[in-house]
C-alpha cells in the first residue's frame, strides 16, 4: 500500500526510505532560525535542513567554511523548537569532522544534544569513512553528501558541475555505494550531470536528495532564501525562485519608512 505524504505524522529516517520504496518523492529545504523554520514545518515539508549555507545567507561569508559548531548549535536549536513533523538534519561544518573520527564523533554528540537534531550531514565519501562509522557507532543517523562539496571549495575551485569526467564519476558511484553500506540512511547529490545521479539513486536503496542534479532521484533540495528569492546575486539554472521576497520586502520597508517620516503611522487607531 503505497503511503502519502499526510500519513506521516512525524518524519523519521525510515519514513525516507518507505517514501524511496513507494516512489513518493522527498522534499527538503534550508532553515536557520525559529520563525521561518515553523512556518516550513507547517506547510509539510519532509526534511528540513539545517545547513551550513548559514555562512552564507545569514552571516554573509563568501563561503561556507567560517560558520563554527556552536554557530550551527545555535542555529540548530532554534529550528528544532519550531518543529512538530519534519526531519531536522544539521551539517556538521567545516573542521569538526574531516581527518579526526573522535573529533567528529564529539562534534556529532554536541550537536544530538545540545540542539537536539535528530541527525547530521558530512561531506565526502571515502576520505572521512572513519568518522561516519564512528558517528553511526554512536547510533547517530548520518546523510552523505557527494558531487559538489562546498566545504572543499579551495580544492576544486570553482563552483562548476563536479563528475563530468569518467574516473571522478566512478568515483562518486563508489562513494555512493560505500555510505550506503556504512549505514547512512540518505545520501545528498550536489551538481552532478543528471543521468549520472540517476544511475546513482537507482543503485542504491538509500534515498538520494538532489540540488542541481535533475529529477532522476528520490527528492529535491533547495536553500530557503534563495527558493523564495531573498537573494538576488546567485542564480544558477538548477534554481528555481517560488517567490520575488526581495522586491516585496523592500516595497513593504520603503512604505514603512515614507509612513514614519509624513507621519501617517501610527494613526489614532495604532495608539493607546
Amino acid at each position: 500500500m503505497s503511503a502519502s505524504k499526510n500519513d506521516y505524522k512525524r518524519i523519521t529516517t525510515n519514513s525516507l526510505v518507505e517514501m524511496k520504496q513507494n516512489g513518493e518523492k522527498i522534499a527538503m529545504l534550508t532553515a536557520y532560525d525559529y520563525t521561518m523554520a515553523k512556518i516550513v514545518d507547517k506547510a509539510g515539508i519532509d526534511i528540513i535542513l539545517v545547513g551550513d549555507s548559514a555562512s552564507n545567507v545569514m552571516a554573509g561569508h563568501e563561503t561556507t567554511l567560517p560558520i563554527t559548531l556552536d554557530q550551527m548549535i545555535y542555529h540548530a536549536s532554534s529550528v528544532v523548537r519550531a518543529i512538530k513533523r519534519s526531519l531536522v538534519v544539521v551539517d556538521l561544518p567545516f573542521g569538526s569532522y574531516q581527518g579526526n573520527s573522535k573529533s567528529a564523533l564529539e562534534s556529532a554528540i554536541r550537536i544530538m544534544k545540545e540542539a537536539g537534531a535528530h541527525s547530521v550531514k558530512l561531506e565526502g565519501g571515502s576520505e572521512i569513512r572513519e568518522s561516519i562509522s564512528r558517528i553511526l557507532t554512536a547510533g547517530i543517523p548520518v546523510m552523505g553528501h557527494l558531487g559538489l562539496t562546498p566545504q572543499s571549495i579551495y580544492k576544486f575551485g570553482t563552483y562548476t558541475v563536479r563528475a563530468k569526467e569518467k574516473q571522478e564519476a566512478e568515483k562518486l558511484k563508489e562513494d555512493a555505494k560505500l555510505l550506503e553500506q556504512l549505514g547512512c540512511f540518505a545520501l545528498v547529490l550536489e551538481k552532478v550531470p543528471a543521468k549520472l545521479a540517476k544511475e546513482v539513486a537507482e543503485s542504491i536503496s538509500i534515498p538520494v536528495i538532489g540540488i542541481g542534479a535533475g529529477n532522476g532521484v528520490d527528492g529535491q533540495v533547495l536553500v530557503m532564501h534563495d527558493m523564495l528569492g531573498m537573494t538576488q546575486e546567485f542564480s544558477p539554472r538548477f534554481l528555481r525562485r517560488y517567490a520575488d521576497l526581495h522586491t516585496e520586502m523592500s516595497s513593504a520597508f520603503k512604505n514603512y519608512i515614507s509612513d514614519v517620516k509624513n507621519r501617517d503611522f501610527p494613526n489614532e487607531n495604532e495608539q493607546y
